[in-house]
């Protein structure tokens, strides 16, 4: 989840990087030798195929998902694609082809790259979970043993949009001039996010103003950018985040200019995050709960092992907005 995407990096890491962390539970995931080869029974075993290791929520959500593939009776084969989607592909072909395992579960570096590999998994009556939406595989919509997890974006921006008009009207008297935080061109979900967030604002806050728009990358560079926009309006108190490291950049970019930034909302919701929540640095949070997620995701995997004739759902990451006060 060519080169890998901005888009799918960006909605899978940026929205997500540390909310899964929390999946870090116990045991350690076994990895995949370089060959493919490992101990165990196939058809108790289970490929799992996230971003990259190096990224430490994937590395969380690895862990999380052996631990609770233990728990349910599976051997669960982490893959390490390294954010190289032919790699990605070569290394869950190999295990499907060879019988090593009974079902896969993927985060796509590029969903476009996965779609042969999709046509070989069904063939080989291998089910399969992945990130988004048939529609990125070239499907039309779930099939038997294909199950899709995906976030929504609209249900994201309208809570992040409502919540910064509740502080503005609750804080600032409803009246606040705001910085808009962005994604960049290409992130899944930009545009669903973004206008219903400006939507949800105005209308639980009429008298909110976005006076300045800000492309999140890093969170240095975003802290870098927030400052030059308030040196264009000093008068800002408020920011409309996207993600956790936009907001913490937001943050530290109000804290080195020495002004108060009253209202912040954002999504993601990782451990740093949801500590400035309970501080009172960010209003609320749009936390996605992917241990929800990892659980109804790995339960679907097991039940199309189980039954190869069912038909796979179109799964919805859960969330939850997280402010002070509970």
């Amino acid at each position: 989840m060519k080169t890998p995407s901005k888009r799918s990096r960006a909605a899978l890491v940026g929205l997500t990087a540390g909310s899964l962390a929390l999946l870090a539970a116990c045991g350690s995931g076994e990895t995949q030798a370089a060959d493919g080869s490992s101990s165990g029974d196939g058809d108790k075993t289970i490929a799992f195929s996230p971003l990259a290791l190096k990224i430490p929520a994937m590395k969380g959500l690895s862990e999380g998902v052996t631990h609770y593939g233990d728990s349910k009776g599976y051997e669960v084969l982490v893959q390490d694609p390294n954010l190289d989607p032919q790699k990605q592909v070569t290394d869950l072909q190999s295990v499907i082809e060879s019988g090593r395992v009974a079902g896969a579960w993927a985060i796509s570096v590029d969903a476009s790259s996965m779609k042969a590999l999709v046509e070989k998994a069904q063939a080989a009556e291998v089910p399969l979970i992945l990130n988004g939406t048939p529609e990125l595989y070239g499907l039309s919509g779930p099939q038997a043993g294909l199950a899709f997890s995906t976030i929504d974006y609209v249900a994201q921006g309208k809570a992040i949009g409502e919540e910064l008009g509740n502080c503005i009207n609750e804080k600032l008297d409803g009246k606040a001039q705001v910085i808009m935080e962005e994604s960049a061109p290409g992130t899944a979900g930009k545009e669903e996010i973004e206008t219903a967030a400006k939507e949800a604002l105005a209308a639980t806050a009429p008298d909110a103003e976005i006076v300045a728009n800000v492309v999140t990358n890093d969170r240095a560079q975003t802290q870098t950018d927030v400052g030059s926009a308030l040196q264009g309006h000093p008068d800002v108190q408020a920011v409309l985040g996207n993600n956790d490291e936009g907001a913490l950049g937001a943050i530290g970019a109000f804290k080195s200019a020495g002004k108060d930034l009253t209202c912040l909302t954002e999504a993601g919701g990782n451990d740093e995050v949801l500590a400035a929540v309970k501080k009172g640095d960010i209003y609320a949070s749009v936390a996605l709960q992917f241990e929800a997620d990892m659980a109804q995701s790995f339960d679907a995997l097991v039940a199309m092992i189980e039954d190869p004739s069912i038909e796979g759902t179109q799964m919805t990451v859960p969330q939850k907005v997280i402010k002070a006060e509970g």
